[in-house]
C-alpha cells in the first residue's frame, strides 16, 4: 500500500494506491461503505491488483478515515453530490483516466450515480443538487471509446441501495441503537479521526424522514459500460429487489450474483468467490 493524500475544493482526502505503477493501464478505483474508509477495505486492494494485474486507488470520503471532516448534518442528497462534485475531482487530482469503478453499498450507489450521469471526461458540470429530481443526462455515447480523466469502462456494485426499503431503515435503526450502548464506536473509533461525524452523518442522513424519497434508478438508463452487481444472499441491508430493480432499469450488459453466505459486505463475508467474480468480469473487459 502507498498512502497518500490529495487535495479538492472541500480539503484534504486520505489516499491509497495498491499494484505496479502502470499509468497506461486502467484503474481499479474503490467507493466505500457508509461506514467505511481506506484501512477498512482490508486485503481486498491488494488482492484485486495481484489478481487482475491493474493499479488499485482508494480514497476516504470526507468524515472518514484519516481525510478532513465535514459540517453535520449531512444533506439527504449527500451521494448525489459525492458522485457528481467530488469523486470528479478525486478522479482528476489522482491523474486516473479509464476505469473501473467498485462500489460498496454507499460507494455503489455514489458509482452507479457517477456511471448514469456522464460522468466520464467531457461532461458538463453538475448542476445545483436538489430534492427529488437529480438526474444529468448522459453526454457519453453508447459504444463510444472512453477517453480522458474518469472514464469510466465497467461499474462493480456490492450491496448498493438503488431506492430504500422498510428492511434497510430498520438495520439503520438499530445500528444507532448499537453504537450508542455497545462497542461499535470503539471499534470504529480505530480507524475513523471523527468517529462521529463518520456514524452521525450517514446515520441521521438515511434515518431522515426525507431519506424516504432516495431513489436513483432515474440514472440507471445512462449507465452505458459494463456492469456487476453483487450482493450477500443474507444481507440485512436490503433484498434482492434492489438487484432486480437494477437490472430492469439498465440498457447496459449486467450480470448479477447473489453471494452464499454472505450478509451487506460479501467481498469480506465470502471473500473467495466475491473476489473471484470481481476479478473474472474485470479480466474480460475490453481495455
Amino acid at each position: 500500500m502507498r498512502r497518500g493524500t490529495i487535495r479538492v475544493s472541500g480539503g484534504l482526502l486520505e489516499t491509497a494506491w495498491w499494484g505496479a505503477d502502470r499509468p497506461e493501464a486502467p484503474t481499479l478505483v474503490l467507493l466505500h461503505e457508509g461506514l467505511g474508509c481506506v484501512d477498512l477495505w482490508r486485503d481486498v486492494p491488494e488482492r484485486l491488483a495481484e489478481s487482475t494485474g491493474w493499479r488499485v486507488f482508494a480514497y476516504s470520503r470526507f468524515g472518514y478515515g484519516r481525510s478532513d471532516t465535514t459540517p453535520l448534518p449531512r444533506p439527504v442528497t449527500y451521494m448525489h453530490t459525492e458522485a457528481l462534485d467530488v469523486l470528479p475531482e478525486v478522479l482528476d487530482a489522482a491523474g486516473i483516466g479509464k476505469c473501473v469503478l467498485v462500489g460498496h453499498s454507499d460507494g455503489g450507489s455514489i458509482a452507479a450515480i457517477y456511471a448514469g450521469s456522464g460522468g466520464a471526461a467531457g461532461a458538463p458540470a453538475a448542476p445545483p443538487v436538489s430534492w427529488p429530481g437529480l438526474a444529468r443526462p448522459s453526454t457519453t455515447l453508447a459504444g463510444s471509446e472512453p477517453q480522458g480523466v474518469g472514464a469510466i469502462i465497467g461499474l462493480v456494485t456490492i450491496a448498493a441501495h438503488f431506492f430504500v426499503e422498510d428492511l434497510n431503515i430498520a438495520s439503520i435503526e438499530r445500528i444507532k441503537t448499537e453504537y450508542q450502548t455497545g462497542d461499535l464506536r470503539d471499534r470504529l473509533g480505530r480507524y475513523h479521526q471523527d468517529v462521529e461525524t463518520a456514524f452521525w452523518g450517514w446515520n441521521g442522513a438515511w434515518l431522515n424522514p426525507d431519506f424516504r424519497a432516495f431513489d436513483i434508478t432515474e440514472f440507471l438508463p445512462d449507465i452505458d459500460v459494463p456492469i456487476l452487481a453483487l450482493q450477500g444472499a443474507d444481507d440485512p441491508y436490503g433484498t434482492d429487489e434492489q438487484l432486480r430493480v437494477f437490472e430492469a432499469n439498465v440498457r447496459a450488459p449486467i450480470t448479477i450474483e447473489l453471494i452464499p453466505g454472505a450478509k451487506h459486505s460479501p467481498h469480506l463475508e465470502a471473500k473467495e468467490a466475491t473476489l473471484a467474480a470481481i476479478s473474472r468480469f474485470i479480466t474480460e473487459l475490453p481495455t
